[in-house]
């Protein structure tokens, strides 16, 4: 016999043939399991003994009287009732076929030794005791006035003297009290040592039950709560510590509440009061969060999903309840933050590839403009020319024809220039080639290049620039390229009669540029993307001046790449004004993949394997 085996036992081996007279519909539930028990073993047990009895009373006794026959017939009332449980599993049904049982037996000893004054009356006491096993209102009631009806009906047969008289001396009918008295008293014992059994497996199913229930709680990762209808929290799951870093708790009542986003509020007890009137709701709210022990960092708001319902739906659909408007409702919350972190990326990731599809078309547009423009002057002035002869053509216009078609082949230099130095940069293959120069000389020689430009616009070109700045190291031609395109802006961008003032200062470590014009402006939508590749201005068909779009682009690179800062002031009707700070000693960064490139959401890129330089010398 193995260690883990049962001993047997008489108590066992009477468990074991109870089990198997059991209904079906009670071997699962153990509380059920056990109230049937308590219900069949007495009355086999009793049965059995009085059987067992019966010979030894027929000795001690001689012949037995007729309503004697009649007391140990009825002896298998029991063993029936035990059947008719074992069979149907209706256990009330067995209580109240029980009690009509036992108030029979005692009627008809009663009726025969002296009615309401026999020692068997004192059973009827026992009958709605008995019923109270049952746990059932119904059957407990049912007993209690069987049991009345019983005594009435004895008091009024003894009144009206239709009941024999007993044949018993006084000393006998004592003797008799006493053993009604006794037997009943053992008999409610028994009862209260099963009732007492009963209270104790239902506590002790209950205590099993609410740990398990309170482990599975406790290792939920998702919290639980009961709220009444306005919101107040009366339970919460341990969970909600780890979810918001705080004690359950400070949970409880309308703490849970006041930790919701105040934009949030109403749809949270929306979904709580329709939740209270029996629907089945879901709502994603926000939920402010201690930042203590925080996986994400100091994050104020956490997002979360409650999906809420009705705690008792049975009662809420009864047509006589009376409390429907006080339901409560169980809630199960979620962390769903990171979820809605990458909803967010994936909206952001959309508008990215939004703009970027609208920014290739936009350069389509404009190359296509910019580049078209110079071709058709190039193969028309260039088939004028191959036709001097027929068109008679005198030195003069040659010369003019072929000015015209070296401006235009510039114009289309400088546009690939851009194009090739944008898709350098951003590929990460352009290098400074850092040397030290004088800044001062070389703003001036840019401002003198401008210069006749601004004059023919009439716009004013003011330069200042201290005689006393000092060397700084970098790459000369990136400066350049730099004053170039901010100077060469400020002057496209600026109405006749206008001034554009280029600036230069120093400080110990570093050297401002501030380029201001007083031309026409950018809005403040168009100022966010200031730097963005090809992109320009106002509408693209309401444009006064030629252009890419790359010459802030790619000085926002350069500056980057000289790991310098550019900011941009603007309104719109009054002026510009963009602000350089570069080091006065560039260091270049320590070698890593792709450092230099430049995080600018572009349409497209360029693989170019040789480029031209990326200054250029005008005539």
């Amino acid at each position: 016999m193995s260690r883990s085996a049962r001993p047997v036992t008489v108590l066992s081996i009477i468990r074991d043939c109870l089990d198997a007279l059991l209904h079906p519909s009670a071997r699962y539930d153990a509380l059920t399991r056990a109230r049937h028990r308590a219900f069949m073993a007495p009355r086999l047990l009793g049965s059995l003994a009085a059987f067992a009895a019966f010979p030894v009373y027929l000795v001690l006794r001689g012949a037995p009287s007729a309503i004697e026959v009649a007391a140990f017939a009825w002896l298998i009332a029991p063993i029936l009732l035990s059947w008719f449980l074992s069979r149907t599993g209706r256990y009330e049904g067995a209580h109240v076929l029980s009690s009509l049982a036992l108030a029979g037996l005692i009627m008809a000893i009663a009726a025969t030794t002296g009615g309401i004054e026999s020692f068997a009356a004192i059973w009827l006491v026992v009958v709605p005791l008995e019923a109270a096993l049952s746990a059932s209102r119904r059957v407990a009631a049912f007993a209690s006035v069987l049991a009345l009806s019983c005594a009435a009906l004895l008091i009024l047969l003894s009144q009206f003297g239709w009941l024999p008289s007993g044949e018993l001396s006084g000393t006998g009918r004592s003797m008799m009290m006493a053993f009604g008295v006794a037997s009943a008293t053992l008999y409610a014992a028994g009862l209260a040592f099963g009732a007492e059994s009963l209270a104790r497996t239902s506590v002790t199913l209950l205590s099993r039950e609410e740990e398990r229930y309170r482990l599975l709680a406790r290792n939920m990762s998702d919290v639980i709560s009961r709220h009444q209808r306005n919101g107040a929290v009366q339970f919460i799951s341990p969970a909600a510590e780890a979810m918001l870093g705080m004690p359950a708790a400070q949970l409880l009542g309308h703490g849970l509440f006041d930790r919701v986003h105040v934009a949030d509020r109403p749809a949270y007890l929306t979904a709580l009061s329709d939740a209270a009137r029996g629907d089945v709701r879901s709502v994603e709210f926000r939920l402010r969060r201690d930042p203590i022990g925080s996986e994400r960092g100091q994050i104020d708001f956490i997002w979360v999903e409650m999906r809420c319902r009705p705690l008792d739906q049975d009662q809420r659909q009864n047509p006589y309840n009376d409390v429907a408007a006080d339901l409560e409702v169980v809630a199960v919350m979620r962390d769903v933050t990171d979820r809605k972190l990458s909803e967010q990326a994936l909206d952001q990731a959309r508008s990215a590839a939004e703009a970027a599809d609208a920014a290739k078309t936009r350069f389509l547009a404009t190359m296509s403009h910019e580049l078209r423009t110079p071709l058709n002057a190039i193969i028309g002035f260039s088939e004028m020319i191959a036709q001097e002869q027929a068109l008679m053509l005198a030195a003069s216009q040659r010369k003019e024809y072929a000015e015209l078609i070296n401006a235009s082949g510039q114009h289309l230099l400088s546009v690939v220039n851009g194009i090739l130095d944008m898709s350098k940069m951003e590929s990460g293959n352009f290098e400074i080639a850092s040397e030290p120069f004088a800044p001062r000389a070389a703003l001036m020689h840019c401002c003198n290049l401008l210069a006749l430009k601004a004059r023919e616009s009439g716009i004013d070109l003011i330069t200042d620039a201290p005689q006393d700045l000092p060397v700084m190291t970098g790459d000369p031609r990136a400066f350049k390229q730099i004053v170039l395109n901010l100077v060469a802006n400020a002057v496209k961008f600026t109405e006749r009669g206008g001034q554009v003032t280029v600036s230069a200062s120093a400080s110990a470590s570093q050297l401002t540029l501030r380029i201001s014009d007083t031309g026409v402006g950018i809005a403040p939508d168009d100022l966010k993307r200031i730097g963005a590749p090809f992109f320009q201005c106002g509408k693209t068909y309401e444009r006064r001046h030629e252009g890419t779009g790359l010459g802030l682009s790619i000085v926002k690179s350069l500056v980057s790449l000289h790991l310098g800062e550019l900011t941009v002031q603007s309104k719109l009707g009054e002026g510009t004004a963009v602000t350089v700070k570069l080091p006065l000693v560039y260091t270049p960064p320590q070698a890593k993949p792709a450092a230099s490139k430049i995080a600018t959401l572009t349409p497209q890129r360029h693989d170019v394997q040789d480029q031209p330089a990326l200054v250029k010398k005008s005539a």
